[in-house]
């Protein structure tokens, strides 16, 4: 087996249209993006008969909290009939390079956020590999996501009693969702993300960071801005990412002006309905509370002090199922690396996650 280094867009996607463990963190789009940031970037296969078994884009990422080579959601293998010994065989080829870059580029750890299932088998693979659970993750671990193949009644029928009578309220009110492919809209999300900050204190993207991941994507038309009005007004907006027949809610934004009015709630469900007109067959709607299996256990009081609480009620009221992964894993390199598990284990309890 051997590693290579992939510059073909062409192949890239190609290699990725075989698989359903993969979001479009691993697109080639998303590598682009992060080009576009000033990250150190490589797409990596590793290759065994000519075959590609392996593909992971690595990202060098160097930030206040520290220098570290990260993989998003991945690496994907191919192979579906792996057993777990060449799984691992295939990782230790990934990480060994990793480490090579890792020493000349002076990163100081790696980190992996895996999308695969979260059980002992593949957690025992990455022990054994050196990892350890990181103290956060960047990327969401457990996600929901909706089948949308069904009729578009049969969708509404399958959604939470509220989400659907909220929905069909925003219509009756006036409210209409337009979507656009104008990146000087992404001034109009900014004004409404801001306002959400506000209001649930998290951390916020840069307009810069928005638009180069608008631009990175609307190029092979696969992201739009959906923008719900009322009255002339905006009040909810959000961008949405197309990618191999999967629809990503990535980011979103509300006003509260008009709270009796649920724009936002129409404003997924014409999301969901572009995603079908485009063939996708799901539609993932992130991150969610990650102690949730079912919207039941949206009513224990632990649960109700998490700052995604509301959120992850809005989400999974339209239906759909949970998705967990393994947890993201660290590979420290240098002292150095125990630095910023401090500081990110400091974050992590100040923010309550």
């Amino acid at each position: 087996m051997e590693i290579k280094e992939i510059e073909n867009k062409d192949l890239w996607e190609r290699e990725l249209m075989g698989t359903d463990e993969k979001t479009f963190l691993d697109s080639w789009n998303w590598g682009e993006f992060n080009k576009s940031m000033g990250n150190y970037i490589k797409r990596l296969a590793v290759i065994d008969n000519n075959q590609i078994k392996l593909l992971a884009l690595i990202i060098g990422i160097k930030a206040k909290r520290g220098k570290f080579l990260f993989v998003p959601h991945g690496p994907i293998i191919l192979d579906k009939q792996i057993s777990l010994n060449q799984k691992e065989e295939l990782l230790k080829i990934l990480i060994n390079n990793l480490k090579n870059i890792a020493q000349k580029e002076r990163f100081d750890f790696i980190r992996i956020a895996p999308i695969i299932k979260n059980d002992s088998e593949n957690q025992k693979i990455f022990n054994d590999l050196g990892f350890r659970k990181a103290p956060i993750h960047i990327h969401p671990e457990v996600t929901w996501v909706l089948n949308i193949q069904a009729d578009e009644n049969t969708l509404l029928d399958n959604m939470r009693k509220t989400t659907r009578y909220l929905i069909r309220k925003a219509q009756k009110e006036g409210v209409k969702v337009e979507q656009s492919t104008n990146i000087n809209d992404i001034q109009i999300f900014d004004n409404l993300y801001s306002e959400t900050v506000q209001r649930h204190h998290f951390v916020p993207f840069s307009i810069d960071y928005l638009k180069k991941e608008f631009q990175s994507f609307i190029k092979d038309n696969q992201i739009r801005i959906f923008l719900a009005k009322y009255n002339e007004e905006v009040l909810a907006s959000a961008m949405i990412i197309f990618w191999q027949g999967v629809a990503f809610y990535h980011q979103g934004a509300s006003s509260n002006k008009y709270p009796k009015i649920p724009a936002a709630y129409l404003l997924q469900w014409e999301a969901i309905k572009e995603a079908k007109k485009r063939g996708c067959t799901k539609y993932n709607f992130w991150g969610i509370v990650p102690q949730i299996k079912t919207i039941d256990d949206l009513k224990k009081p632990s649960i109700k002090k998490h700052p995604w609480w509301g959120l992850s009620l809005f989400k999974i009221g339209f239906g759909g199922k949970r998705e967990e992964y393994l947890k993201t894993q660290d590979l420290p390199l240098s002292w150095t690396y125990w630095l910023t598990y401090i500081f990110e284990t400091i974050r992590r309890h100040r923010r309550h996650l």
